[in-house]
């Protein structure tokens, strides 16, 4: 038998969200558009993928209108990734890239360009950990 999975996509006035948990981060996928008017309830949504303290990986690189409010939403999951002590990754397409350098905080925020590269950073970061670990370890045992 086949087994198949179904990734729910939740509807935010203009925006849509899905989220699928990988092995290394979950990944949280808004295409559509961030503007005032549906701002609150994407953070509201989004912010429920922030869970224990496994990565997450926001991709907004399919946003066809990232407004200022955008940068609001950015710079609150920010703000409660490191309060969760999470790691995340901004995906980022032409919409937000462009407000993003326009308000010089490109450097803020942890960004990679496409989810295959967040994916092998974080698992670049885990292997880089074990070696640092490792020879503690051998000392140990």
């Amino acid at each position: 038998m086949l087994m198949t999975s179904t990734i729910t996509t939740f509807d935010c006035g203009g925006a849509r969200i899905r989220a699928h948990c990988r092995h290394l981060a979950t990944v949280v996928t808004i295409q559509g558009e961030i503007d005032t008017d549906n701002i609150e309830r994407v953070a509201r949504y989004v912010r429920r993928f922030l869970l224990g303290d496994g990565p997450v990986v926001l991709d907004i690189s399919d946003v066809s209108r990232f407004t200022v409010a955008g940068l609001s939403l950015l710079s609150t999951f920010d703000d409660d990734c490191c309060a969760a002590g999470i790691e995340w990754t901004l995906v980022a397409g032409p919409a937000a890239t462009e407000l993003l350098s326009e308000a010089a905080v490109e450097d803020i925020f942890p960004v990679a360009r496409s989810v295959h590269e967040a994916l092998r950073t974080l698992a670049d970061a885990i292997v880089s950990r074990r070696q640092l670990v490792l020879p503690l370890i051998k000392k140990t045992a």
